[in-house]
């Protein structure tokens, strides 16, 4: 049964070595020159004090130069469309693809019982979809290392993923995708079963999926593992951004990308307290009577002076792979209920 579903696949197999192989050829013809301009940059070598500004300053260069900024963008977008496109044009027409053909009657009613025909079905599918996911994974983690090592000299930058907790950096890196493809995949073929036609099976795929990825980085993954909290002087802050702030407004919100002690850790949320720890909003009165034409730095120095401290959750950047295993485990898990489910439904004969 394995080898008929191989041979029966043979399109969708080739056309993903297709898309890997057009992939690979992509990353190959750019990969070898952008490792030339990390090593002509200088951040090898560079001293700690200096390294950040330098990979900041190099990252901005090619945003400047757009073209790897955006083969960067392009490569994240295709590992994360790829789980949602298997689901969609593998998994959704399974099986609603045999009821709409009126082939299920054959297929379902030879010696090969139906609980053999769905494992062979999701198995080979399943593994192929998360086969290329991870393909596509490796092969742009290849290509993007010296803008990874770049934002781990300390980096910051708008225009590239600063941090590997970043939403779409964490969802196109590690093993996530791996989930995501498992998961993308058991979808469609669960919608197939249930509307038993492939063009709609398809859109609720696709709708499930995308609300899926967007709840995820939002409300889920947040709050997988309990936030650490620290209190830090406004003036330790790399990265600051400051609203409604200035030597006349009384009224600020001060934010912050970055936490002293803790490189690459995932702010969840930041504010100000006061000396006796409460949160404020409030600049205190000698900080809102100074000359106008004073800088943001000197604003924060006077807020420094009169006890504001940056109050900080966040999650360290050590409990990455906790993260990355657990929201895995979490796809993988919701991968098998719904193959379960498939296999509870093709048994009451659907046709």
């Amino acid at each position: 049964m394995i080898w008929l579903t191989w041979r029966q696949f043979r399109a969708q197999a080739f056309t993903a070595v297709a898309a890997l192989a057009a992939f690979a050829i992509l990353l190959a013809a750019t990969g070898p020159h952008l490792v030339v301009l990390y090593a002509a940059s200088g951040l090898s070598g560079c001293h700690p004090a200096s390294c950040a500004g330098l990979a900041s300053r190099w990252l901005t260069g090619l945003y400047i130069g757009h073209t790897y900024f955006m083969l960067y963008e392009f490569s994240i977008a295709v590992i994360l469309l790829a789980p949602a496109v298997t689901g969609l044009f593998w998994g959704a027409p399974l099986i609603a693809g045999e009821l709409e053909t009126g082939t299920a009657a054959l297929a379902w009613n030879q010696s090969v019982t139906r609980t053999r025909w769905l494992a062979a079905k999701l198995a080979v599918g399943g593994l192929t979809a998360m086969a290329v996911t991870e393909g596509l994974n490796l092969m742009q983690a290849w290509w993007a290392a010296p803008i990874g090592r770049a934002v781990g000299l300390g980096a910051t930058s708008t225009f590239f993923a600063a941090s590997r907790f970043n939403s779409f950096a964490f969802a196109s890196h590690g093993i996530t995708p791996l989930g995501y493809a498992a998961f993308g995949y058991a979808l469609g073929v669960t919608a197939g079963a249930l509307i038993r036609r492939a063009v709609p099976a398809m859109a609720v795929t696709l709708a499930i999926f995308a609300a899926a990825q967007i709840a995820m980085p939002l409300w889920i993954r947040p709050n997988l593992l309990p936030a650490e909290h620290a209190v830090v002087p406004v003036t330790s802050l790399r990265t600051i951004t400051l609203q409604g702030g200035g030597p006349h407004s009384s009224q600020f919100h001060l934010g912050t990308e970055n936490l002293p002690g803790q490189p690459g850790a995932w702010i969840l949320s930041a504010g100000t307290v006061n000396a006796a720890g409460r949160a404020t909003s409030t600049a205190p009165a000698p900080c809102t009577t100074r000359p106008s034409e004073e800088s943001t730095h000197a604003f924060i120095e006077c807020l420094a002076s009169q006890g504001i401290r940056e109050s900080v959750a966040y999650q360290p950047a050590s409990r990455y792979w906790a993260f990355q295993w657990t929201e895995t485990g979490i796809y993988l898990a919701a991968a098998l209920a719904l193959s379960g489910y498939c296999f509870w439904r093709l048994g009451r004969r659907l046709t």
